[in-house]
């Protein structure tokens, strides 16, 4: 028989997932290569063997994207698999035009030939672009499920940046987990809020291993999804959340317009901070892409613990890394609470960014006065920490989830920001979680 040879493009997440549910053990397919993108750091590594599975006894080399057209030439590729998320459409649709111009045939796998049936009730949580408000929402059904008394586990989209073989399979339940599996700041974002309510988290690379270890503990499976992927768990309940600030980008990116089809609940977030006008247009594209779907309209007030560290004073605004740029947002929540709040200036980096925050910067020049919390390893979480050291402001805004004290020296106050999903009227969060666990059967203990 002769193996298809297959290129997998991806960023360390989707691309793995989709190596492990559809291709490994296929001995129609050899995967050649993975390719690498958007995040840092990856270009050089291998996928274990112990991951790869038998067929592939040396692993699987994690090629540059830079090199599509040498590679699939070189190795004489039949098939480009794109499997990574939050990408323009005409993006996706170059990379194709890359591919087929080199050579080979161009695939995009969808949710059904990727997601993993699960033993247990899966409510997943996607959305439509990076920074729509995921992490809030997740939060927010974690309340409603304790308050029913039940077991539920957190499985968080992939972000397996370090030893990929040691984490194949990830649970956080306490703070020392953070440290022992040597997270990075974009993780510790995600897992951090979870943690410190008393809730486990499970991640890693295989996430058919990772499904096993969640039911075994849990009555409830959420799938807290990361930019705007599609679920890799098949759910019972499929809830999307958009964002009215960014009201036209519901049809332009990859997986988001696919999510938002297949979404039985859509969540329009921040509409505390969006106009009138934009949640609007929001609600009219939500009925014409799915008229089917259940809208929940919601808020995501800021709230700072510190907000005399901001009032009339100059200070530096640190956000989380993706959605500024994978997102393409110009501002998150730091800047919001930094204007609410009465600060005399939001001090603009790029005169004194250093090393990869100041490359960042110069790549996405849309982002001027504040700085994104790029700390995927050591070397840019040294290059935060300078950059941070070199301000000169009175005062540091974190306006990402994660307690960046942990990680870095900053020798500047520091007015933490945080955030939660406040539903607006019915439907709700809860109704719709309740009136799906009366249609299973499962029995809700009273708070």
């Amino acid at each position: 028989m002769t193996r298809k040879r297959v290129l997998i493009m991806g960023a360390a997440g989707r691309d793995f997932h989709n190596f492990n549910v559809f291709f490994r053990g296929r001995e129609e397919y050899l995967i050649v290569a993975f390719t690498a993108t958007q995040i840092p750091h990856i270009t050089g590594r291998m996928y274990p063997p112990s991951l790869a599975g038998g067929l592939y006894p040396d692993g699987i080399p994690i090629l540059g994207e830079d090199k599509l057209e040498e590679i699939v030439v070189r190795e004489k590729i039949d098939l480009v698999v794109f499997a990574y998320s939050d990408v323009p459409y005409a993006d996706v649709m170059h990379k194709s035009s890359r591919a087929i111009a080199a050579g080979a045939d161009f695939l995009l796998l969808g949710a059904h030939s990727t997601w993993i049936a699960s033993k247990k009730p899966v409510i997943s949580v996607c959305a439509t672009r990076t920074g729509s408000g995921k992490s809030q929402t997740t939060r927010r059904i974690c309340e409603v499920l304790e308050s029913m008394g039940k077991t539920f586990a957190v499985v968080r989209h992939p972000m397996p940046y370090g030893d990929l073989a040691k984490q194949a399979v990830q649970r956080f339940a306490t703070a020392a987990d953070l440290d022992k599996h040597e997270c990075t700041i974009e993780e510790r974002e995600e897992y951090e809020p979870h943690i410190d309510r008393g809730w486990v988290v499970y991640a890693g690379v295989d996430y058919g291993a990772i499904l096993e270890q969640a039911e075994a503990e849990a009555d409830v499976v959420i799938w807290d999804g990361g930019n705007n992927d599609l679920p890799f768990y098949k759910p019972d309940v499929n809830i999307v959340v958009v964002d009215p600030h960014r009201p036209e980008h519901q049809t332009t990116s990859h997986p988001g317009e696919a999510n938002l089809r297949m979404a039985g609940v859509v969540v329009i977030n921040k509409v505390d901070t969006a106009s009138k006008e934009n949640v609007e247009e929001l609600v009219r594209i939500v009925g014409e892409v799915n008229p089917a779907a259940t809208i929940i309209k919601a808020e995501s007030p800021v709230s700072v613990d510190s907000p005399d560290l901001i009032k009339g004073k100059r200070v530096l605004v640190i956000e989380d890394g993706p959605t500024l740029t994978h997102g393409n947002m110009s501002y998150g929540a730091g800047i919001v609470a930094a204007k609410k709040h009465g600060a005399a200036e939001c001090i603009d980096p790029r005169p004194f960014a250093v090393g990869e925050i100041k490359q960042t910067l110069e790549k996405f020049r849309h982002l001027t006065d504040l700085v994104p919390a790029m700390g995927y390893g050591e070397g840019q979480t040294r290059d935060l920490e300078e950059t941070i050291g070199a301000s000169g402001a009175d005062a540091v805004v974190n306006g990402t989830p994660a307690d960046l004290t942990k990680v870095i020296n900053i020798n500047l106050p520091i007015a933490r920001v945080s955030y939660e999903l406040r539903e607006i009227g019915t439907p709700d969060i809860e109704s719709i979680v309740t009136d799906f666990m009366q249609r299973r059967g499962l029995a809700i203990e009273s708070s």
